[in-house]
């Protein structure tokens, strides 16, 4: 079973804006895992099994099938599998139906040009990446996504970690973005004396989440030091909660930013992947993360450098509870 500890309470944060953020979070307020929680998702942890399977399988198709240069091919064999039983028992169910998932496919895939931004380093990855992140949206893709930046920061359910952070209530890490010339000058000269003493990445855009989010993170990190395989570094957390502005941004940019997205809901992070190869603690988080997936707790997306994570609706109700719980509350 999941490991619940999580940091440990601190006075700190019942003060200002994040005590009204817990208050509304609490089981006796309406909430949108509540909503959820109700019947909205009608998929059982089964369907999902046999929907990644079939991905899978439909991947490994695709790989000797034709590629960019016979679309109108590719597409029919893609037409043909997402109707099986198995993939079309969790696309019909999304906002818009199969149809829709069908067509949004067609469209990446034809809008896809490779880059070395983009975690879909060529067009199956960039099926795998949109299948698999298809299970976000079944699971919360009935809610509205934070429109702009400023919506997103304005979120009465969302809260900053900076101040858990300052507190001593993080057991994940994670660096900012910055745009100040002197804290980027250095940080250019830290990595050239110490290259590998961070992982490589701007940082945080925003520090905003879900406090779902946050015990999940923290959860991760304490079962992470918990299994060493020799000097484990902590658990580095590279994406939060994005607005859907800033995921149009980056898809113009060229990266794989799906739509819609847990991360336009608050309810998906990424964390980082490559890095911990350098210690050989990668298969340590991959079965963790995979061991959660197990569970029906999380959808796990393997991105290359940054592994995507979503809470599950079955997960959140609990995970909730436990972010009180290590406020005292």
């Amino acid at each position: 079973m999941p490991s619940h500890e999580v940091a440990p309470s601190h006075e700190v944060v019942r003060h200002g804006d994040a005590r009204t953020v817990i208050d509304a979070q609490r089981p006796d307020h309406a909430g949108p895992a509540d909503a959820v929680r109700d019947g909205t998702v009608r998929v059982s942890l089964s369907d999902l099994v046999r929907y990644r399977a079939a991905v899978a399988d439909l991947l490994s198709e695709v790989a000797t099938r034709p590629g960019p240069d016979d679309l109108p091919r590719l597409e029919a064999v893609l037409a043909e599998r997402l109707a099986g039983r198995e993939i079309s028992a969790v696309l019909r169910r999304l906002p818009g139906g199969a149809l829709d998932a069908q067509a949004r496919l067609r469209l990446e895939i034809r809008d896809y040009r490779p880059n070395n931004r983009s975690s879909a380093r060529d067009l199956t990855a960039l099926i795998r990446i949109y299948l698999l992140s298809r299970i976000d949206v079944l699971w919360w893709g009935h809610l509205p996504g934070y429109r702009t930046d400023t919506e997103l920061r304005d979120a009465p359910e969302l809260i900053d970690l900076e101040p858990l952070r300052r507190a001593g209530l993080l057991r994940f890490r994670y660096r900012r973005q910055t745009g100040h010339p002197l804290v980027r000058t250095t940080r250019a000269v830290e990595r050239r004396i110490w290259p590998h003493r961070r992982p490589p990445g701007a940082g945080l855009r925003s520090t905003w989440t879900r406090p779902e989010a946050v015990a999940l993170l923290n959860q991760l990190a304490v079962d992470l030091a918990r299994r060493p395989t020799g000097p484990t570094p902590p658990l580095w957390v590279t994406s939060l909660t994005r607005s859907l502005e800033h995921q149009h941004r980056l898809r113009a940019l060229g990266y794989a930013a799906m739509l819609p997205s847990g991360h336009c809901l608050g309810y998906a992070m990424d964390v980082e992947m490559s890095w911990f190869r350098r210690f050989d603690a990668h298969g340590v988080l991959t079965a963790l993360l995979r061991e959660r997936q197990g569970w029906g707790d999380v959808n796990v997306i393997d991105e290359g450098q940054s592994w995507h994570i979503c809470v599950s609706p079955r997960a959140a109700v609990r995970l909730r509870r436990d972010f009180l719980t290590a406020l005292g509350g």
